[in-house]
């Protein structure tokens, strides 16, 4: 398990040797971009210089993005970045059935919150928008899948899901052959366009690519190509009743914004001599120039304590576990980010685990190390009292309070102080009193001393307790001339140093407390169902006392509550002067061995 701090020299990345070796050999000098076909705007402007390097993110706008989902945008925008080229956003929305505008939306939401945008300047001096969708491509898809049939490498199948599936063969016994196979290219390209036009049933018949059914390479076994689906789509309509599988449509959409490093994740390699194939045969058919894109695939992020499987993170919100897409214990972007974590956490995240050939598993602690790693520089300071009881100074006068100084971020002078009100009664935590101190315990006990933080020496004098013998009141005698910042405040020595917020001024808080959704490294291992391994604790809320500056938060503020973490101010549940708090990260790690 990977627990590398520091970030992966560029030099080491192999894809970025790659773009090196590309860019020295001059190979995608002499392209040119003249925009998707069908692109008035681009038609209008006529061909401009070509980028240095084309790269895409191809979301398929089925679900929310995930956290995997970050590694792969700082890896594709961030090498555009770099080399002065430019990355499009294209939406692989070939399944109408399980895709939706909320999808497209929320992925494009994600993109920019975490620092990207598809909006790029070109040579001559116009603006150059690189976002697409895959069903902008459907017309010329269909013109592929023709010119496919009428040079003899498609036909159209229609045998029976179950008998296709038997005839595919086994990793260790080849396929046998459809007797559609063979059928002449006149009876594919008439069934095929009765197929486009809505005369056979969903299901009934298939378009297949005509490669070699005994390849060791499952995939290149005729995989589908088109299939019936009588679906609304979310861009088209119900113009289209056929439509492209993803292997086939993908290579297109490459070729067709001309992307020079098609970069996927490992899960693509057994399809990458399908999409070679495909790129040859459509250059042999007059359809493409070389240089065609060439797909490079890098590990994908497998991150313990998560899951990252589309399929169970829907089984996860519409089984209603959690609250939503967006809920702060998910793994997704929109959850991460109403949670507090920020882009700047997940960039400092993905240069440390690297781009590499080689799946491994990251520990989640990994992630959590760098969101504290640059909160500790960001997040201004606050004083929370989180399980609360009072605290009394007997000897402070009734109805005063006066102004302590607590520094805003206490590694930067430069943000100035703030001021905390003191008064006789103050709310401290619970874990600060022991009416019988263990070994060691240096905070609130009979007898003792300690500073009230930013504040006076107290001495603790008594406590109260309610019915059940639970201590509800500490009564304590401050020192006067121990006020922190003033003239001889050090002239007491104490050990103990505690939080405290004025009763008289503090905010009374909703704070939801919220750890990891999974209780096990690796939820589902085995034969377990991985909603058993759901931590019960996952989130808990509770009412907190916090200083009265916390009450000014605006959703999506984040604070570091000194001595428990990093909280930000909930995006969905805040209100002007009523903020709701999330916990985004605690000051340690708490799942340490």
């Amino acid at each position: 398990m990977s627990t590398e701090k520091e970030p992966i020299p560029a030099a080491s990345n192999f894809i970025r040797a790659v773009i090196d070796k590309d860019l020295a050999e001059n190979k995608y000098a002499s392209k040119k971009w003249a925009g998707s076909p069908g692109d008035a705007a681009h038609q209008a402007s006529g061909q401009v210089d070509f980028a240095k390097i084309r790269t895409r993110f191809p979301p398929e706008p089925n679900g929310y993005l995930h956290i995997g989902h970050a590694k792969s945008i700082f890896l594709n925008f961030g090498l555009a970045r770099d080399y002065n080229g430019v990355c499009h956003l294209r939406f692989d929305d070939t399944n109408p059935e399980k895709e939706s505008q909320e999808y497209v939306d929320s992925i494009s939401d994600m993109v920019q919150w975490l620092g990207f945008g598809w909006d790029n300047a070109t040579p001559n001096g116009n603006k150059e928008t690189n976002l697409y969708f895959a069903s902008d491509y459907f017309n010329v898809m269909y013109q592929a899948a023709e010119a496919l049939i009428q040079h003899g490498h498609a036909y159209v199948d229609e045998q029976s899901a179950e008998d296709m599936r038997i005839n595919r063969g086994t990793l260790t016994e080849p396929g046998k052959d459809s007797p559609f196979r063979n059928r002449s290219v006149e009876d594919n390209l008439r069934i095929f366009r009765e197929m486009r036009d809505g005369k056979h049933a969903d299901g009934s018949m298939i378009l297949r690519a005509k490669i070699d059914m005994a390849s060791p390479n499952i995939n290149m076994r005729d995989p589908a190509i088109y299939r019936i689906r009588r679906a609304h789509h979310h861009n088209t309509g119900d113009q289209w009743c056929i439509y492209p599988m993803y292997t086939f449509a993908h290579p297109i959409e490459d070729a067709l914004e001309q992307i020079t490093h098609s970069i996927c994740t490992l899960e693509f390699e057994d399809q990458r001599p399908f999409y070679d194939w495909l790129m040859a045969r459509l250059v042999e058919a007059g359809l493409l120039a070389n240089p065609v894109p060439y797909q490079y695939e890098f590990a994908r992020l497998n991150l313990t304590y998560v899951v990252l499987s589309k399929r169970k993170l829907i089984q996860l919100v519409e089984e209603k576990h959690v609250s939503g897409w967006d809920d702060p214990r998910l793994p997704t972007l929109a959850g991460a980010r109403r949670r507090g974590y920020t882009p700047e956490g997940f960039k400092l995240f993905t240069d440390r685990i690297g781009v590499s050939k080689a799946d491994s598993w990251i520990d989640y602690s990994i992630l959590e190390d760098c969101m504290r790693e640059v909160l500790n520089e960001s997040a201004p300071r606050k004083i929370g009292v989180l399980d609360p009881i009072k605290l009394i100074i007997d000897n402070y006068p009734e109805n005063q309070e006066e102004d302590c100084y607590a520094p805003n971020h206490p590694q930067k002078p430069d943000l100035g102080k703030r001021v905390v009100k003191l008064s006789k009664e103050l709310w401290i935590e619970r874990e600060d009193f022991m009416e019988e101190p263990s070994k060691g315990y240096f905070r609130l006990f009979p007898g003792n001393m300690v500073r009230l933080r930013y504040g006076y020496v107290v001495k603790c004098i008594s406590c109260e307790k309610d019915a059940a013998g639970n201590v509800t009141t500490v009564h304590c005698e401050y020192l006067p001339d121990t006020k922190s910042g003033t003239p001889g405040s050090d002239s007491v020595k104490v050990k103990g140093n505690i939080h405290w917020v004025s009763a008289a001024h503090a905010y009374t808080a909703e704070i939801r407390l919220y750890d990891r959704l999974f209780k096990d490294a690796h939820p589902g291992s085995g034969d377990r169902d991985f909603l058993d391994d759901i931590n019960p604790n996952s989130v808990t809320t509770i009412t907190a006392q916090l200083e009265q500056g916390a009450q000014e938060a605006s959703a999506g503020d984040i604070y570091q509550f000194e001595r428990h973490g990093y909280f930000v101010a909930d995006r969905i549940d805040s209100v002007a002067g009523k903020p709701v708090f999330n916990r985004t990260v605690t000051l340690k790690d708490n799942w340490q061995k």
